[in-house]
């Protein structure tokens, strides 16, 4: 097989090429590791390579096929981590310089699961944001992770790292986390796939400040290989005292039964307040024609809810990280001026103003819940924009904000807020040739569904097909 090839091949494919020792995971190591020498200093996904830790791993799964032994789910299946995640013994900078140099002496659980069933750590990849506070690809300690669809593009929030890495082959799997949408924004502006799983669905350590919201999940290239890497990292954990206490279920060997025949799904193109571009717009209002061909019912609507979600966030987001105000007379001149700006904005709020807030919200909460009832999934763009330059925080043609980059991203942060499953499913193109995603939202718990219906659409638009022009 063609070594440049590997990188691209799926976790079935994998599998089967190793039980018929047709390939083996010593020889995609190799190769992937090669092609990350000679990608990435076009794209600048990967944060660090770990070639030791990948080649002893591979040279375990090895004797597992040459022996013969029953293969555990990821047997021999290369991974990456996000460098927000600790990695016992391997550098973990947070993209801060606050951090910079931290070498954890533990595995967050996610990295203990996807290495217990068999995976095989490529290295870090770049969580180009500082703390993940931004939905742009540039940190100050990383510089920026380019869109690999276009040279100096944002490749979207602090999962960006992951999302390029999957879009450039650099293997099937690679993990992600969103905030308020560090998972989706990604997948969408890279043209992948991403899940943000159930809130709990997968146990998230440490646990974050970010007050009940930030989910750990997948970017792929398929739907399939997602489903395989929830099913291996989901799961209860002590260490996350919100983890679900339901065991994984088999979300790949169900994803066949992806009918969406007689559906009752809604549409969204604006949420009632968002402002999105009209080329994207055009690109998702096509994309939901599909599941009306696959005979689902689907309604266009205006969610009551949705105007009250631009104050809300607005208030909780730079709260969420104003416990970083502590580092400013150290480390001010070496952050983020936009991430200073906004911790600076909440430095006066009180804790009356907090609570009264939080109650505003677990309100708002309770209607995303409530409206769901009504329907199966929700259908919306996944980001206002395509990629734009990842030197700044606002597209230019939009208005321009001091640290407000939630402006063109407001249709994935309620559903952190509401712990709700939801995938960005790459949908199209711009006329500019840029990826746009589809946002699938599904009830609460109801992940298979979010994984059926994400199937469904590939099935009917596959995508897979489409390589970037950094990635050749």
């Amino acid at each position: 097989m063609d070594a440049d090839a590997i990188g691209w091949l799926g976790v079935a494919e994998l599998g089967s090429l190793y039980r018929r020792r047709e390939l083996s995971p010593v020889e995609v190591v190799r190769a992937i590791l090669a092609r990350i020498e000679r990608v990435d200093p076009r794209v600048n996904a990967m944060m660090r390579v770990t070639p030791d830790h990948a080649l002893a791993a591979a040279a375990r799964s090895e004797a597992v096929f040459l022996a013969g032994e029953a293969p555990r789910l990821l047997e021999g299946i290369p991974v990456t981590i996000k460098d927000l995640q600790p990695t016992k013994g391997v550098r973990t900078d947070y993209a801060t310089a606050v951090m910079q140099g931290t070498i954890p002496d533990v595995d967050a659980p996610v990295v203990t699961r996807l290495l217990e069933a068999g995976g095989m750590m490529l290295g870090k990849t770049a969580s180009a944001a500082e703390w993940g506070w931004k939905g742009v690809s540039e940190a100050p300690i990383s510089g920026i992770t380019h869109n690999p669809w276009g040279h100096g593009l944002n490749a979207g929030a602090s999962s960006s790292g992951a999302g390029v890495a999957a879009a450039c082959g650099y293997g099937p799997l690679h993990q992600g986390g969103d905030g308020a949408g560090s998972i989706r924004m990604p997948a969408a502006f890279s043209g992948v796939y991403g899940l943000k799983p159930t809130y709990g669905r997968v146990p998230s350590w440490p646990i974050s400040n970010n007050d009940l919201a930030t989910h750990v999940g997948p970017l792929t290239r398929s739907v399939e290989d997602a489903a395989l890497m929830l099913q291996a990292i989901a799961g209860p954990h002590p260490w996350d005292f919100t983890s679900l206490e339901s065991p994984p279920q088999d979300y790949a060997g169900q994803l066949k039964a992806a009918d969406m025949k007689g559906r009752r799904i809604a549409y969204t193109r604006d949420l009632g307040h968002a402002r999105v571009d009209p080329e994207v717009a055009a690109v998702v209002e096509d994309a939901v024609k599909a599941f009306a061909a696959m005979g689902a019912h689907v309604e266009e609507v205006t969610p009551d809810w949705g105007r009250l979600g631009p104050e809300l966030v607005r208030f909780f987001w730079p709260a969420t990280f104003t416990a970083r105000l502590r580092h400013l007379p150290e480390f001010e001149s070496r952050m983020d001026p936009g991430f200073v700006a906004m911790i600076k904005s909440a430095a006066d709020w009180t804790v009356p103003q907090f609570m009264q807030m939080r109650e505003r919200r677990f309100a708002y909460i309770q209607q995303i819940h409530t409206f769901m009832e009504g329907w199966d999934f929700l259908l919306s763009p996944a980001v206002s924009v395509a990629a734009f330059p990842a030197d700044r925080l606002q597209p230019p043609h939009w208005p321009q904000h001091p640290w407000d980059w939630l402006m063109w991203a407001e249709f994935s942060y309620p559903f952190n807020w509401s712990g709700s499953p939801a995938a960005s499913v790459p949908c199209g193109f711009t006329p500019a040739g840029l990826p746009v995603g589809l946002q699938i939202v599904g009830r609460r718990f109801d992940d298979l569904g979010v994984l059926q219906a994400s199937a469904a659409f590939e099935a009917a638009r596959p995508w897979a097909q489409h390589r970037p022009p950094l990635a050749a």
